[in-house]
């Protein structure tokens, strides 16, 4: 509890513009502090099966995703401010997620940050959590994507207005290239190396966007006496838009050296340390339509491989999500998600329902 007053005395006695992308909310009003958040309370439901003994082994709860409330703001001149807590017990909380300041007088070409934000890596990455059209993201984004948030310094901006080749779109390019420390969010650094993250786009129409993304990063190893191990993402991403109508796709490889890392994802659960080198790749696909009547009908495609030179691997993993998002007004949304969840394998029962209630301050 004490731990929980500090954070929420710390957010309101920051001392009073628009900050960088990063954030996962803008600010209410222009001027001095903004009080910004949301609540996600979710329901689901997992069927599991029987067990030998044809007992049910079905699971339900009712729970918190995200509880965030954070303070946003400026302070003259050309600086600005972001710091969102998560207070969900569920994601770890109460915890510090983003915590940077900017340095806005270069912008839109340029904008300097400094301190905790996420990973500039991806297209679901880089959504933000209140604007994701399914519940989860996915599986492949989950696990390579991450650390989802770190420490480290950021440079991001975009051409603007600029036109180039007869194109008149806003940012034809743009780009977020950051040096963070590499072992996630409220942890020290342990080496003296850092993680080079980046992710540019090209948006030459108004109806595509095409994205790339890479991350290096050496760290301790485990073995004494042995090298540095290596971590190493890219992924490509496209995004089609057509009136209410928008496909996605995103597609990420990994390369671990040395040893790797499972869990942890969505900021969230533990990260669990493997001796060993891996690569892995998976990609998602996902189409939507907004309709005059606030309701969006979605379908997602991804599937996930933990380990792609494994002879005659059955680790692959597919899920299709079926959603339902509903707007019954600018700041509540309701989403409805059935998870299909095929393996490559032997099937195991481990489809789910997901229901989660959305309400932005």
């Amino acid at each position: 509890m004490k731990q929980l007053i500090i954070i929420i005395c710390t957010l309101f006695l920051i001392s009073p513009l628009y900050v960088n992308g990063q954030g996962c909310m803008e600010p209410t009003s222009d001027d001095g502090v903004s009080v910004v958040g949301y609540i996600q309370p979710q329901v689901e439901y997992r069927f599991l099966g029987d067990d030998l003994r044809a007992n049910n082994l079905d699971e339900s709860s009712f729970y918190f995703n995200r509880v965030r409330l954070g303070v946003v703001g400026s302070i003259p001149y050309d600086f600005s401010y972001y710091a969102m807590t998560e207070l969900s017990p569920t994601k770890g909380g109460p915890i510090i997620l983003d915590a940077y300041v900017s340095y806005n007088r270069l912008g839109p070409w340029a904008t300097i940050s400094v301190g905790q934000f996420r990973s500039p890596f991806g297209l679901e990455l880089s959504t933000p959590c209140h604007k994701l059209h399914t519940i989860n993201r996915s599986q492949v984004v989950e696990t390579l994507a991450g650390p989802f948030r770190d420490m480290g310094f950021m440079i991001s901006g975009g051409t603007d207005t600029l036109s180039f080749f007869g194109s008149k779109t806003t940012n034809f390019f743009g780009y977020n290239i950051a040096l963070m420390n590499g072992t996630g969010k409220n942890v020290m650094d342990d080496n003296r190396k850092k993680d080079l993250v980046g992710r540019v786009t090209i948006h030459p129409f108004d109806f595509i966007t095409i994205g790339a993304s890479y991350r290096f990063g050496k760290h301790p190893t485990l073995v004494e006496g042995a090298t540095d191990d290596e971590r190493s993402r890219y992924g490509f991403d496209l995004e089609l838009k057509y009136n209410d109508f928008m496909l996605q796709g995103e597609y990420i490889s990994g390369s671990d050296v040395g040893s790797y890392t499972t869990g942890g994802g969505c900021d969230a659960g533990e990260v669990i340390v493997h001796q060993g080198s891996v690569d892995r790749e998976g990609f998602m696909v996902q189409a939507m339509y907004r309709t005059p009547w606030n309701l969006q009908p979605v379908i997602k495609f991804e599937t996930y491989d933990p380990n792609i030179i494994a002879e005659e691997s059955n680790d692959r993993i597919n899920t299709m999500t079926l959603g339902l998002n509903v707007f019954p007004n600018d700041w509540t949304r309701v989403q409805i998600n059935y998870l299909y969840n095929a393996e490559k394998g032997a099937e195991i029962p481990n489809d789910e329902i997901l229901v989660q209630v959305q309400a932005l301050f």
